[in-house]
């Protein structure tokens, strides 16, 4: 067998840790001694140990030899647990196969120096783009301090996402809906606008599949949402925070903080509203690293227009409603160049609609 072929196993491994080790990243292991795999193991859960040292725990002889394959460069500083480097150099196996070097300064390499000064023959970049693009959200977060940033629109075939009353339930099938709450699950945080919260009074929680619940992070520059809307019910389960400018009401900040429900102030960008870019820095700053957008328009428009957002995932219902809402507003582009362009990763099915994947151009 070849290095890519464990290497996917390693891969496929590691996507059984989403939506549970964040901000940690998605790492897989597997021990390999003359094409029989040993042992195998991958991230579970944040704080837990890694996954070099499940694969370790569950070899079944030996490792001193084998083969070790790994999406990521072994950890080589001490952090909610003991640096993965030390106990791969312990067992002496007889080659190290790394998928990617991690981005983390705490890292960046040193893993890699380690093995190699040990004598253990080290090879980098079996799958490398693979295992890159497992770890997006980690990779931008440990690269800028600022969380990686998913859009999700669902919207009939014209490109509509309610109809001209504001009515939008069920634009997309079943499926397509699970696989939204999938998508939510992986992500530190959903954020929304007012508008959605006044049109649909979600509860942004994850009920259709196995997961977290993530951070709910409502934007309303002014506090006008009611306290009556179901985010703001049930801290236990899913916590809250309003993003909100200084001219936010004093009483219904109070009023929220009672709930123990946190307002964020932002500064105001041009409009008066709050300003996104200023909100992801502060966002990262409390170690959020991912954030999964549902909406509604005036958010995707400001964020595509202000090349806030890394990727897009757009499901088409196979449905033409006519004069309704626009899934994006007003981009200001003029001439058919400065259309945003979309880098399409993969087009697939949910139910009956379609999946467009990719990433907006910046």
């Amino acid at each position: 067998m070849t290095d890519e072929f464990y290497m996917r196993r390693a891969l496929r491994l590691a996507r059984r840790g989403e939506g549970w080790v964040s901000p940690n990243p998605l790492v897989g292991a597997v021990l390999v001694r003359e094409d029989r795999i040993i042992g195998a193991g991958y991230h579970r859960r944040f704080g837990d140990a890694h996954a070099e040292i499940n694969a370790l725990r569950q070899a079944q002889e030996p490792v001193q030899g084998a083969t070790v394959y790994v999406t990521l460069e072994p950890c080589s500083h001490f952090g909610k647990t003991p640096p993965c480097v030390e106990a791969l150099i312990a067992s002496r196996p007889a080659r190290v196969v790394i998928g990617t070097a991690d981005p983390n300064p705490l890292v960046a390499g040193r893993g890699i120096e380690a093995l190699r000064a040990a004598g253990i023959a080290t090879t980098l970049g079996i799958l490398a783009k693979e295992c890159r693009e497992l770890n997006e959200r980690f990779f931008k977060f440990m690269t800028s301090g600022a969380p990686f940033v998913t859009i999700k629109v669902a919207q009939t075939l014209d490109g509509r996402v309610a109809t001209t009353t504001g009515h939008s339930r069920w634009i997309s099938s079943p499926a397509a809906r699970k696989f939204a709450h999938r998508l939510r699950s992986i992500h530190d945080a959903i954020l929304v606008g007012s508008g959605t919260v006044l049109a649909d009074d979600p509860e942004l929680t994850v009920r259709h599949v196995r997961g977290r619940n993530p951070l709910r992070l409502i934007v309303d520059s002014r506090l006008k949402l009611p306290l009556t809307a179901k985010v703001f019910t049930r801290q236990s389960e899913a916590r809250t925070i309003v993003a909100a400018t200084d001219r936010a009401d004093r009483e219904k900040r109070k009023l929220l903080k009672d709930r123990g429900i946190e307002t964020l102030l932002i500064a105001a960008d041009d409009n008066g509203r709050v300003d996104m870019g200023k909100l992801f820095q502060e966002l990262g700053k409390r170690q959020i690293s991912s954030i999964f957008v549902e909406g509604g328009p005036a958010i995707v428009t400001s964020l595509l227009k202000e090349k806030l957002a890394d990727r897009l995932v757009i499901i088409v219902a196979p449905k033409i409603l006519g004069q309704g809402i626009d899934a994006v507003g007003d981009l200001g582009n003029v001439y058919m160049e400065e259309a945003t362009k979309i880098d399409v990763r993969r087009v697939y099915r949910k139910g009956g609609d379609i999946v467009i994947d990719g990433s907006p151009g910046k």
